[in-house]
């Protein structure tokens, strides 16, 4: 949903007024305030909140474990395993789709209900929109993240606080745990925002909502299934999927951070080149004219 174009501060201001503030500034701070207002935006952040809480009372009421899943196991055992067995499936398949319930939508929302020849007028450029609106989208992202490390990590610590046996099969004692739990969660915070490009690229080359969000949903089903195939090195290394895993090397004996730091070089890739082309497609469109 879009904000009335009447709701834009105009650009000239009158004789005497103050300095006009930053146009970047204005566009971002308006598009904050437009995301804040969104149904679904309130729905995911609610969601984040308690969605861990109802995820320990149903470990609570059942005797099974997730088995199959790291720290599946020891979900009854210790409170620290139960964040990390929702990292381990929200981050390769929830966080991406979330991301892009507003990545894939904040361009492509204007096309839908024709507002760009408008909120253009306001002597805003496409240069200062392009920015205000990627910024956040970006801010959207790490907000969930923050949400996410935060509620989690409370999540964990009511379920309790006794030693967790790492991937490497050491105890990790609670103090400890709570401190690669941070970094764990901290570690998708890049290839969040490299979804997060992925979305408004899509956003912007195809001017559809149900392009841009359902393109990245796609992707990420693909990428789980492209997975499980034996990929060479490089190749799976590339794959934008791929660091949401780099928290595994935190809870090995050694630990090791070879993976966070070449999914980190992935990430920043991904997110400089798919921002780079939304930005190179939206400077030439015309404005106006359908896809």
């Amino acid at each position: 949903m879009t904000l009335a174009a009447g709701r834009w501060p105009a650009a000239v201001p009158p004789a005497g007024a103050a300095p006009q503030r930053s146009g970047t500034l204005v566009v971002y701070r308006m598009e904050l305030a437009k995301l804040s207002r969104q149904i679904r935006v309130r729905t995911i952040a609610v969601c984040a909140v308690i969605g861990p809480f109802l995820v320990v009372a149903g470990f609570h009421v059942q005797n099974a474990t997730p088995g199959d899943t790291a720290f599946g196991q020891w979900v009854h055992t210790s409170g620290f395993a139960i964040p990390m067995v929702i990292l381990g499936f929200a981050a390769q398949w929830i966080i991406p789709g979330l991301t892009a319930l507003v990545a894939g939508d904040i361009f492509s929302a204007e096309d839908h209900f024709g507002t760009w020849k408008t909120v253009l007028t306001r002597s805003r450029s496409r240069s200062q929109f392009f920015t205000g609106k990627f910024l956040a989208a970006v801010s959207y992202g790490l907000a969930l993240a923050v949400i996410l490390i935060v509620t989690d990590l409370l999540a964990g610590l009511l379920a309790g606080t006794q030693p967790v046996v790492a991937l490497g099969g050491q105890l990790v004692p609670a103090g400890h745990a709570a401190t690669l739990e941070v970094l764990s969660y901290a570690s998708e915070i890049p290839p969040l925002l490299a979804f997060t490009a992925v979305g408004i690229m899509l956003s912007v080359l195809t001017r559809s909502s149900v392009a841009g969000i359902g393109g990245v949903i796609a992707l990420t089903f693909v990428l789980q299934v492209v997975t499980l195939i034996d990929l060479p090195g490089w190749l799976q290394v590339a794959l934008p999927s791929t660091p949401f895993l780099a928290w595994h090397g935190f809870w090995e004996q050694p630990a090791f951070c070879t993976a966070f730091w070449w999914g980190l070089v992935t990430s920043a890739a991904w997110f400089v080149v798919c921002g780079g082309v939304s930005w190179w497609v939206f400077r030439r469109r015309t404005i106006g004219v359908a896809a």
